[in-house]
């Protein structure tokens, strides 16, 4: 399973966890606060994204950026992926 496949699945399983109707189908233009997700569904995929995947994007950023779309999520994600990987 690839990493955007990883991120949307744990969106589907938070989403089911913290009770939110996710707007279906989440596509890559999905913004993410029309996403159904609300503020404490997000912090528990980030938390949820950084046991599965061992590291989270928002605390090691210098500057906060707060991505717009489920797109711009993944790419994030994709970024510090590298950094941890090498790949």
């Amino acid at each position: 399973m690839d990493l955007k496949q990883r991120i949307k699945a744990c969106l589907e399983q938070t989403a089911e966890l913290a009770n939110c109707q996710l707007l279906q189908p989440v596509t890559d233009d999905t913004v993410l606060l029309q996403s159904g997700l609300d503020s404490l569904g997000f912090a528990m995929l980030v938390a949820q994204l950084d046991e599965e995947l061992g590291f989270d994007p928002f605390s090691e950023m210098e500057i906060a950026v707060y991505p717009r779309t489920f797109a711009e999520f993944v790419q994030m994600y994709q970024q510090y992926q590298q950094k941890h990987t090498g790949v």
